[in-house]
Parts: structure tokens; sequence; C-alpha cells
């Protein structure tokens, strides 16, 4: 076994498939598939279950992954320290809902990097998709809330998928409006004070159940309702309509301007927001610096971090 094969391994997982692995390490698609084969024969394993559809990792390959993991981080700060080279690229992926504070976070982690090569990727997507990224190697970890609503479910989904919830927060529920909209100046908003208004939420696709919403009290009759996909049309939308979404109500000015606001919401709902990680894989430095950075943004708006 050599830490170049342990490369080809973690780069096939990422990229999701040994043709596009190749591309990305320069090599031939039979001498990357042949450096598989090489491994699994040495070890007596199958790490990834090949059909007509491409390739995933058996249950074999997500433990041999796990520790492929580790060993390729220790071996860099090995050599950084007694060589004194040049940090690896650092690579970190991290799926969330769609979260300002999982932004500023993200913003944040990679401002305080002083590596010169880092390769970063922040998926705001949607409820299962982030489930699946997660499951399947693609995120270290993934941002997502239960409520009393949904909790059964997503707990039985993660459970299925061995996947654990780590809660980081409750948070009261707000609206997000426009800083111009006619109930900016209440202190507080009830479910009937917004009905006349567009409600705005993040479309599910394929997977369209409430259960998945982004958006508590989502089974609540409205005669308005538009489904964005992105953020910033959300966030377009809520000042060019006077529309509103329900959020945990953490916003940053720097990231996001004084144009929309959080309102809190008359409700006994609450969110408790959290991640989830696969125990299969070794989270990497950069995905613990990451949840460091969301534990000191929520502290400072106030809010008590679950201690874990």
């Amino acid at each position: 076994m050599t830490l170049q094969q342990l490369r080809y391994i973690i780069t096939i997982v990422n990229c999701g498939s040994i043709s596009e692995a190749a591309k990305q390490l320069f090599i031939t698609q039979p001498s990357l598939s042949n450096a598989v084969k090489e491994l699994e024969q040495e070890y007596g394993i199958t790490i990834f279950n090949r059909n007509p559809k491409g390739i995933s990792l058996s249950s074999d390959g997500s433990e041999f992954l796990s520790y492929a993991r580790q060993v390729l981080e220790q071996a860099d700060l090995l050599e950084q320290h007694y060589f004194k080279k040049t940090p690896a690229k650092r690579i970190c992926s991290i799926s969330t809902q769609h979260y300002a504070f999982a932004v500023n976070a993200f913003v944040n982690l990679v401002e305080r990097q002083d590596n010169d090569e880092y390769e970063f990727t922040l998926r705001e997507t949607r409820t299962f998709e982030i489930i699946e990224d997660v499951k399947n190697f693609r995120s270290e970890l993934g941002i997502v809330y239960l409520n009393d609503f949904n909790e059964k479910v997503l707990e039985k989904l993660f459970k299925d998928s061995g996947l654990i919830f780590r809660p980081l927060f409750e948070a009261s529920p707000h609206v997000f409006i426009s800083s111009s909209h006619p109930l900016s100046s209440r202190l507080s908003v009830t479910m009937e004070d917004l009905m006349p208004y567009p409600f705005l939420a993040f479309e599910q696709g394929e997977n369209n159940s409430f259960y998945f919403s982004e958006e508590i009290l989502s089974t609540v009759p409205r005669k308005k309702i538009i489904y964005v996909s992105d953020r910033a049309t959300l966030f377009n939308l809520l000042i060019g309509l006077n529309g509103y979404t329900i959020c945990s109500g953490i916003l940053n000015s720097n990231l996001n301007g004084d144009n929309i606001i959080a309102v809190p919401l008359v409700t006994s709902e609450c969110m408790r927001i959290g991640w989830i990680e696969n125990p299969k894989i070794h989270l990497s430095i950069f995905a613990r610096n990451y949840l460091e950075e969301l534990k000191e943004l929520i502290r400072a708006d106030g809010l008590a971090v679950f201690v874990e």
C-alpha cells in the first residue's frame, strides 16, 4: 500500500466515478482501476461495488476510507513537521440547508486559512440531498434542523443511512422580511398577520414532502406560495414582493446587508438545528474548525450551544 493509492481512493469517492477521478489525477482510467484492484487484492476486500450505472463504496470500502483519511492527514502533518513542506492542498466539503449563519461560518473558516492552496466546497441544497451527500461521503457534515413535526421521519432516515444527528442549538422561529415591509416595525408577528403576503419556501425537488421542508409550519394553508431554489433569489423576492419566509432568525448584516430583517414569530414551535455526520469517516481538522466557527457565531447571537 502507498499513500498515492490512498489518495486515489479518496479522489474517486469525491468525484463519484473512476473516469472523472482519472481526469483530476492526470492518469489514465485503466491505470487508476488497476491501482484500486491491487489495493483490493492486497487487503482481500472489495472497496468499490461496480455496476453498469457506476461505482459505490462497499461496507468494507466505507471503513477503509475512514482509515485512509486519517493516515493521509497524519502523513501530511509529519511531512510538514520534519521536511518543512508546504501544507498539501486542503480539502473540505460541507452541505447545508439555506442558512446565512452557515455561510458566515464558512467565510470565517476560509479567511483564517494560511494555506496557499485549498479546495473547499459549500453546498446549499435540499434536505434529502444533504443526507445523501453525508451518507455517500461527498460532504463531511450536513447542517439541518429538527422539530416536533419532522424529527421522527428524519431521525429514521438518519438511522437507515448510518448517520448521527448532533444538535448545535435551539432557535425560536422568526420571519425574514424586507426592512420596508408593512410589518417591519412590529415587535412580533402571527401567522394571521402574514396571511396577505406571499410565503417563500425552498423547493425540495422529487422529495417534496412536508417533512423535508426547510421552513417550519409547512402544513399551514396559504393562499400565496412561491418556491425558489437559492437564497439570493429568495431574498430578492422578499424585498420585491413583500414576501416572508420562516427561519432561525440569525442574520449577518456584513453578508446580507440591512435590507432583510428578522422578526419573532408568535408560535410554540422550536427549531433544533444541528449537524449530521457519517461515523465511518474521520472529520478533517477543517470540518472540526468549521463547527467551532458555527458555535462562535451562535454564541455571539446570544444563543446557547449544546454541549456534546
